[in-house]
């Protein structure tokens, strides 16, 4: 492949990523705001957002995969002749399979988490007291997914701005 083939491919991979960037943070910043603030009630909303949250994290698996595959697969032939033990693709590499883990650990582990604490609970989280059991394991549950969306949206500003450095030809 020349140098404009992998010029090509890296900008959709780091446009799947902006994508995907964009949509967290008009969620995180527009609708998760509008809609704790106009609907009825809190519960209300967060299952709204919840549901959102979950497409979210499917679409995080079709940004960061597929930008993993338009990145990794055209140079992995190429790179496996390196005599460098980390060069640019693998750190690249080994950056997107973290966001792939974080991925997987937020829609299999922590989101069902989340729905299963809701489930068991007789009312609205808003109406819990404030130490009770089942609303401080809720809360703790939803702030790790916070974080675990604000890392992915770190590691994908991260592999998208990291795309230009990765090589783009054959070397000499």
């Amino acid at each position: 492949m020349n140098s404009n083939v992998y010029r090509r491919l890296d900008a959709v991979a780091a446009a799947l990523l902006l994508l995907w960037v964009g949509m967290v943070v008009a969620f995180a910043f527009l609708i998760a705001p509008l809609l704790f603030s106009t609907l009825p009630s809190r519960d209300l909303a967060g299952m709204i957002a919840g549901r959102v949250v979950t497409r979210l994290d499917w679409a995080a698996f079709i940004a960061f995969g597929g930008a993993t595959a338009l990145v990794v697969l055209p140079r992995y032939l190429q790179e496996l002749g390196d005599e460098e033990l980390l060069g640019p693709l693998r750190l690249w590499g080994a950056a997107a399979i973290v966001a792939l883990l974080v991925c997987f650990a937020s829609t299999f582990i922590v989101s069902p988490r989340l729905r299963a604490l809701r489930a068991l609970m007789n009312a609205p989280v808003e109406t819990l007291a404030r130490d009770s059991p089942e609303r401080l394991a809720y809360n703790k549950a939803h702030g790790i997914s916070r974080q675990f969306m604000g890392l992915r949206l770190l590691l994908a500003l991260g592999l998208a701005a990291g795309v230009t450095a990765l090589p783009s030809g054959r070397k000499a």
